[in-house]
């Protein structure tokens, strides 16, 4: 139940775009900055036991980014609406 009310708590507030930022590992910012010149832009970062994975998007077309800085451009991810 704790881990439930801490999720549900960290979620009431959005974090800014400079700490999503500073959540990425250099590798994925290399990549999210080669990608900023076809219009992908970083929407937030999910931190997860393998590492922090970045998640990108380009109009409606969504990306994601390994802590590798590996870019996957048929990611999994849900976004909620």
């Amino acid at each position: 139940m704790q881990i439930a009310q801490q999720l549900q708590d960290r979620r009431s507030t959005i974090p800014e775009q400079s700490e999503h930022w500073h959540s990425m590992s250099a590798e994925q910012k290399m990549a999210l900055y080669s990608l900023h010149r076809f219009g992908y832009r970083l929407l937030f970062v999910r931190h997860l036991p393998s590492g922090p994975l970045a998640v990108i998007a380009q109009h409606n077309q969504v990306a994601s980014i390994c802590q590798q800085g590996e870019v996957d451009f048929d990611t999994k991810v849900q976004l909620r609406e």
